[in-house]
């Protein structure tokens, strides 16, 4: 929230606090546009950002993920109290990466390279010409392959 100048400000404190600058855009939303129309501030929020306490935006600790076809893959949404996980939000792009390329889903706790399950939308025959080496099926709706190669 605020302007530009204040947001490098931000990321400079947190590379000297921390030990990790941000790498990724933050938006400058000095008018709450941005934080109104995502619902991360109510509808009513009005005034000077710079005049703000960090209780008055304390709903302002989203993390929103976007794909290249311009939708939101992912919201995460964390109090102000609570560090943002990196690793969890990298590790939800490498999946979103991968399920995008490949008919698969990525399994609770899932990491590079680990087993995927193949997609629900894939029928068995198709899975056996995508993957003539089979797969493992604790359930009839799991089949468990490895990671394909991207």
């Amino acid at each position: 929230m605020g302007n530009a100048s204040g947001q490098r400000v931000r990321r400079r404190s947190e590379a000297q606090t921390q030990g990790a600058r941000p790498n990724f855009p933050i938006i400058a939303d000095a008018d709450f546009n941005v934080s109104k129309l995502y619902g991360m501030l109510p509808a009513s929020t009005s005034g000077d950002a710079k005049s703000r306490t960090p209780a008055d935006n304390q709903t302002v600790r989203n993390v929103f993920v976007i794909g290249p076809d311009k939708k939101i893959k992912l919201i995460l949404v964390y109090p102000m109290t609570t560090g943002r996980n990196f690793d969890e939000v990298l590790r939800v792009i490498d999946s979103l990466q991968l399920t995008a390329k490949h008919k698969v889903a990525t399994p609770v706790n899932w990491k590079q390279g680990e087993d995927v399950i193949i997609a629900g939308s894939v029928s068995d025959d198709d899975a056996k010409k995508q993957y003539p080496q089979g797969w493992k099926a604790p359930k009839p709706y799991i089949r468990i392959v490895p990671q394909p190669r991207t």
